[in-house]
């Protein structure tokens, strides 16, 4: 019974800090619900949520991301794919998908793209908010010449699910690494997903942690 109970009120306690997740100082709101200035190709539901598709006119490197993201459910009740994606610097994917049942998967939600399965499946149903909170440390280069990987951890709905992951390369359909930042892009799929609340804070030569994952 408290078991029970805890988990109850631990589930409402994440869909509450989901819903109240305010940008800290220094943040860049790219979008709060109305508007879509600091995005390309930006398209907005009547109800204020970005649809696919939008890519940030800035460019960045080392920063804090946090999304949300609700995958809709299909109208006619069929299972939908919810297939859609985080692209960092538009080089390495955070996969957003509809795989809230079975086990973590490399192509399924929380996964760095075909990289990295997520340690643990947080995925929630169609039609139910999830957040995405990642730290993305950019690869260093001297000149042109790549000393470092990207590194990125991931926490899904409250849960870290990639901690400190080193990448060594682009992920899926990214844009070949370089030296130069790149913007943020939420991959169209042909799936119907809806994010709000998105903001990022850049960070400025962001250290590695001391433990990490290779593949």
């Amino acid at each position: 019974m408290r078991t029970t109970l805890a988990c109850v009120l631990w589930c409402a306690l994440t869909a509450l800090a989901a819903e109240e997740a305010k940008p800290p100082e220094g943040a860049v709101v790219l979008f709060g619900g109305k508007d879509i200035s600091k995005w390309n190709n930006a398209k907005v539901t009547p109800d204020g949520y970005l649809e696919v598709g939008a890519i940030t006119k800035d460019k960045f490197g080392d920063c804090q991301i946090h999304v949300e993201f609700n995958i809709q459910p299909d109208p006619t009740g069929k299972k939908t794919a919810g297939n859609s994606g985080i692209y960092i610097q538009n080089r390495y994917e955070i996969q957003i998908m509809n795989t809230a049942d079975g086990p973590p998967q490399k192509g399924g939600c929380g996964a760095i793209y075909q990289f990295k399965a997520p340690d643990t499946n947080q995925a929630k149903p169609p039609g139910e908010w999830q957040t995405y909170d990642i730290t993305f440390r950019a690869p260093r280069w001297d000149a042109e010449k790549k000393t470092e990987n990207a590194r990125i951890t991931v926490v899904h709905n409250g849960v870290k699910v990639q901690d400190n992951v080193e990448v060594p390369r682009k992920t899926g359909a990214g844009k070949p690494e370089g030296p130069e930042p790149g913007p943020l892009l939420l991959q169209n799929h042909g799936n119907k997903v809806f994010y709000r609340n998105v903001w990022l804070l850049p960070l400025k030569d962001a250290a590695a942690a001391p433990k990490a994952e290779t593949q």
